[in-house]
């Protein structure tokens, strides 16, 4: 019963969506298990730039079916733009299945995300305002509008109802007009209509398909290092990405894991406010590099904040995770460059920290990054086909970010194209 999960080993951005879109055509099933619409997915199909926000990158695969699991939060407004512009593209969303129990991030979430950030000024984390946050509060707190409530007019009706005086509370608060439940469902109707056709289990036919011995991928959001949990909070998401986050917010089980891919760029980059040890300090270096890699947040526009990799975090994402292979992005990117660092351990107060901190806060204090200097190279990598056309130095520069973080090389990307990526033995 094999699974095969695909995490985003740093903080997200990693090139998830080309990986999961080249790997998805031998599974059945792809299913994403956690996050919103505050992902950005892109692939590049004939020269065309595709981002899928919240559908799972298999629904560009014509036969492979494509779950929403319980995990995931759910903009239906969004969504009806997306499955809009995939149609416009020449796809169709036939394959697409929503989870009855996924939560639906309402109006008054991007309302109360957006006000939360404004408010905390200089210490915002840094969300994308999608109202992922907000919404699952309110999945945690037991007050949740959830998708088979959305779709059945008077479900909505009556959950709306039942916490009306703590949403206008709440919007009150944040100095917005409390609901008006009626106009609130009338803009609902059609899209209630448009979606309620994706309406279905997903849990049992992906548990029918792999006791049927057929192959699943599981499709997660963000990055370790943006885990709830297991990153650095409080400068995180509000949901688990990591590889752990398939079996809850996906709904299989561990013992059907067969593979679990962190996928890294082979720098670092993080969108938002947060520590960020191995961001690079020179500011026009950061800007020429910033255009040079196309760093700019597929869902928001934001420039990324870029860096060297930071292989203590590496290794706490192999971890935590349980890798059992590694993809690398963008190794074109560093191509030209004389010398290239790595982040091998945080200076903290007089301490090396070789191990990334439980307590990510000491993070937030003076940290200076210990670099290892590595050999750079010259060339263009998009025609190499194999591990052994790399330069010599990129290929050790590889096999030393692999042998520190003791799991294999699956595949290499070496270009925006779909066709571009080393698929090691």
């Amino acid at each position: 019963m094999p699974v095969t999960i695909v995490v985003g080993g740093q903080w997200g951005d990693e090139g998830k969506g080309k990986i999961v879109d080249a790997l998805s055509a031998g599974f059945r099933a792809v299913v994403r298990y956690q996050g919103g619409p505050n992902a950005g997915h892109t692939v590049v199909r004939d020269d065309r730039r595709l981002v899928l926000h919240q559908l799972p990158t298999g629904i560009l695969q014509a036969d492979v079916h494509c779950f929403l699991a319980p995990g995931v939060v759910l903009d239906p407004w969004a969504l009806r733009q997306e499955i809009d512009e995939l149609h416009s593209a020449g796809f169709n969303s036939e394959m697409l299945v929503i989870s009855p129990a996924c939560h639906v991030i309402m109006p008054w979430h991007r309302d109360l995300d957006g006000c939360q950030e404004d408010r905390a000024g200089g210490g915002a984390i840094g969300t994308t305002r999608r109202g992922i946050g907000p919404c699952y509060i309110d999945k945690t707190a037991r007050r949740g509008i959830r998708f088979a409530d959305f779709v059945d007019e008077e479900r909505l009706r009556h959950r709306i109802e039942a916490h009306r005086e703590s949403i206008d509370a709440q919007l009150m608060q944040a100095g917005k007009p409390v609901l008006d439940v009626e106009a609130l469902l009338e803009e609902c109707r059609p899209l209630m209509r448009e979606l309620i056709d994706y309406l279905g289990d997903s849990a049992r036919p992906v548990r029918n398909m792999l006791e049927a011995g057929e192959a699943v991928l599981m499709e997660g959001a963000q990055g370790t290092l943006l885990d709830v949990d297991w990153g650095t909070y409080p400068f995180v998401t509000s949901s688990n990405p990591l590889a752990g986050g398939a079996c809850t917010g996906g709904g299989v089980s561990p013992m059907t894991v067969e593979r679990v891919i962190g996928i890294f760029k082979t720098y670092q980059t993080r969108v938002g406010n947060g520590p960020f040890p191995s961001e690079f300090q020179d500011e026009a270096f950061h800007d020429e590099f910033r255009q040079r890699a196309g760093e700019f947040g597929a869902t928001t526009g934001r420039n990324r904040r870029c860096g060297w990799f930071d292989l203590v975090a590496a290794r706490h994402s192999a971890r935590i995770n349980g890798l059992t292979d590694l993809v690398f992005t963008k190794l074109d990117i560093l191509s030209g460059l004389p010398d290239i660092q790595v982040c091998v351990g945080y200076r903290v107060g007089g301490e090396v920290l070789e191990d990334f901190p439980e307590d990510s806060a000491l993070l937030e204090g003076p940290v200076e990054a210990v670099f290892r200097t590595l050999p750079g190279w010259e060339g263009d990598l998009s025609r190499a086909s194999s591990l052994e056309e790399l330069p010599k130095n990129a290929r050790a520069y590889l096999d030393f970010l692999s042998a520190e973080m003791g799991c294999r090389i699956g595949w290499v990307s070496t270009g925006p194209g779909s066709d571009q990526v080393i698929r090691c033995p």
